[in-house]
């Protein structure tokens, strides 16, 4: 992702929109998600479950070396080959064998698995089967359907939530549909929009709103009701 700018940004108040003005200001165009094709893009959703993007990074250039990266490819390996190869991004057998359940959806759905044969289907239509796929959860699949197949979806995880509940903006308890929601009613569905902010809500979690937040240099400190004392 971008480098953010430095130091902290005038206030910015605290509506979904007006904090997608102050993220976008302070970190500047994130250009995600990094992938050469839709179909990396899904096994990098998948793989990115529950580890850092730099270990996500590693495993896929492990898959490219092997000249798997295809839905019949990765099938074609045997189950400990794939996941040797996808052992930098952790929890490797249970990966691997998510990988192959979406590999084997997409060759039953798509014309020579293409993944790109999905996208002019309906939004709830996709997202349903996609869930149907053992270790699709809806992260995941938000995730292919926006960043993979250009669908209007915002993708919610755990840096969304831990952010707009220290904004005042989610109660806790909200289910991810819940969270979903607020952000579909509040902001124009597109797509483009839904992209940079949840890559621009990744780089204030990655960087600042951690579990134990860094406070000083947070471009939303001076809205935040929940800010601390600057580092």
């Amino acid at each position: 992702m971008a480098e953010p700018n430095s130091g902290v940004r005038p206030g910015v108040g605290l509506s979904f929109a007006g904090i997608y003005e102050g993220l976008l200001e302070a970190f500047g165009p994130q250009h995600w998600w990094p992938a050469d094709t839709p179909f990396e893009v899904a096994v990098g959703a998948v793989l990115t479950q529950n580890t850092a993007w730099t270990n996500v990074e590693r495993a896929i250039a492990n898959l490219k070396e092997a000249g798997c990266l295809t839905p019949q490819g990765l099938l074609d390996l045997s189950p400990e080959r794939l996941a040797e190869l996808i052992r930098p991004a952790g929890y490797f057998n249970v990966k691997a064998a998510r990988l192959r359940a979406l590999c084997e959806f997409l060759l039953g759905e798509c014309p020579e698995g293409d993944i790109r044969h999905l996208a002019p289907r309906p939004t709830t239509s996709v997202r349903n089967e996609l869930l149907r796929v053992k270790g699709v959860g809806e992260e995941t699949a938000d995730s292919i359907l926006l960043y993979a197949l250009d669908h209007p979806v915002f993708v919610v995880d755990a840096y969304t939530v831990r952010i707009f509940q220290r904004l005042d903006l989610l109660e806790t308890g909200l289910s991810y549909g819940d969270v979903q929601a607020r952000f579909h009613a509040a902001l124009p569905t597109d797509r483009a929009l839904f992209n940079e902010y949840h890559a621009l809500v990744v780089a204030l979690g990655k960087d600042h709103c951690k579990p134990r937040p860094r406070c000083g240099a947070c471009p939303l400190r001076v809205d935040c009701p929940t800010a601390g004392s600057p580092d």
